[in-house]
Order: structure tokens, then C-alpha cells, then sequence
């Protein structure tokens, strides 16, 4: 009798985390869709901001508290602070389906049009921080573009917090790790902290954003759960 082969797609199946299959079957879904829309968010969503700044009133400059005084000038976490971009594309990329797709594009264009109402009729600034910018240099270029408006709420702030409580569900439904699950966790906290540690945020538009990133958390979650399907009881 003649031994069979080993199956060679069976065993690779089994030396594969299930975890990591799954999230390999979130990128691929609807992977055209997600990029496209991803890209055309986040250049349209720049030009409004800008907008907004450059024409909202006087603004109010936000006050300094201890807790501001006590963060250091960190201009080596500008890479962290600017890696909330590639972060905010992880939810997106990770939807498994259109319904949740939309549902954080629901949340994000929420938190955005909340955030520039304030910013438009409430116009508020950070205090103008004495920090070396050199010239030539990627912080000089980011003080000089975003400037020290549309402060409160700190949106940057509201897309980590929102970006990871999504991320956290994602993470949790597939069965990924524990250690997954805290890089994710402390990559927003990075994002936040630093949005202090650059100069670019005080702690109550942090507070603000912190609270409309939660928020968002909460009601996308909810209004997932109220679509999703209710299952007939056996007769």
C-alpha cells in the first residue's frame, strides 16, 4: 500500500494563528473600498479644518494647569504624534463588513462635525509655548501649518481614543492575543501624551477630546448592536 502525502494546506492551516487568519480576512474584505475612502477622507477633511481656522473669530486661549506644567517638551515623540494617521486606518482596514465600515466612518464624521461647530463658534487657542523650532526641521513645518487654533476639543485626541475603542472590539472579536490588545492601547496613549509633549494640545481639549472620542465609542457600539439581527427562538 502505497503512504499518502502529508497534507501540506492542513498542516499550514494549523501552525497559523486563527487569530491572524481572521484579521488577513478583515484586510482583504472590501480592501479597494476601504483605501479609496480612507484616502478621500483624510484629504478632504484637511482643507475645512485650515478653513475654519484661518476664519473662526478671536480666539479664546486656553488656560494652563498644573498637570500642564508637569509634561515635558518632548519634540522626539513628533513621530508618534503624527503616527495617529496610519493608526486611524487600522479600524478601517480591520472592518469585516460594509455595516461596520460605516459605522466607524459614521463616528469619525460625527466627532468631526461636532469638533468644527465648536471650533467655529467657540474658537479657542493653546497658550503660545516658548519651544525651539528649528528651522527646516518636521516640527518647525507642523508649528508653522497647525498653528496654535481649533484647540478644544483636541481632535486628534478623539480619533485615537475612538480608533482604539474600536480596534479593542475588533481585536477582542477575532481572539487576538492579550499582548495585541495593549499595543493597541498604548499606542493611543502615545498618540494622546504626546499631543501635550509637542506642544500642540493643554490638558482640557485633551479632557474634551478624550470625552467625544468615548462617547463615539459608546454609541457606534450601541447602534451596531440594535442592527444586528434578532434570532428566532426555536419552536
Amino acid at each position: 500500500m502505497t503512504p499518502s502525502a502529508p497534507d501540506t494546506s492542513s498542516s499550514a492551516s494549523q501552525t497559523t494563528p486563527t487569530w491572524l487568519t481572521a484579521l488577513w480576512r478583515r484586510c482583504a474584505t472590501l480592501f479597494p473600498l476601504k483605501l479609496v475612502g480612507n484616502l478621500v477622507a483624510t484629504i478632504g477633511f484637511f482643507p475645512l479644518y485650515f478653513w475654519i481656522m484661518k476664519n473662526a473669530g478671536q480666539a479664546w486661549v486656553l488656560p494652563l494647569t498644573a498637570f500642564d506644567r508637569l509634561i515635558a517638551f518632548s519634540p522626539v515623540l513628533l513621530p508618534v504624534y503624527l503616527s495617529l494617521w496610519g493608526y486611524i486606518a487600522l479600524p478601517v482596514l480591520l472592518a469585516k463588513d460594509k455595516r461596520e465600515l460605516w459605522g466607524f466612518s459614521f463616528g469619525c464624521a460625527s466627532m468631526t462635525a461636532l469638533a468644527l461647530l465648536v471650533f467655529w463658534f467657540m474658537p479657542t487657542a493653546i497658550p503660545n509655548f516658548a519651544v525651539d523650532t528649528t528651522p527646516g526641521t518636521s516640527l518647525q513645518f507642523l508649528k508653522m501649518v497647525d498653528s496654535a487654533g481649533n484647540a478644544f476639543p483636541s481632535l486628534h485626541v478623539s480619533f485615537s481614543v475612538f480608533s482604539c475603542v474600536v480596534l479593542a472590539r475588533q481585536l477582542r472579536e477575532v481572539g487576538a492575543p492579550a499582548w495585541l490588545r495593549m499595543v493597541n492601547v498604548a499606542w493611543a496613549a502615545g498618540i494622546v501624551y504626546s499631543t501635550m509633549a509637542v506642544r500642540q494640545h493643554v490638558l482640557i481639549d485633551v479632557l474634551g477630546g478624550f470625552v467625544l472620542g468615548v462617547a463615539l465609542g459608546v454609541a457606534t457600539r450601541q447602534r451596531a448592536g440594535a442592527a444586528a439581527p434578532v434570532r428566532a427562538r426555536p419552536a
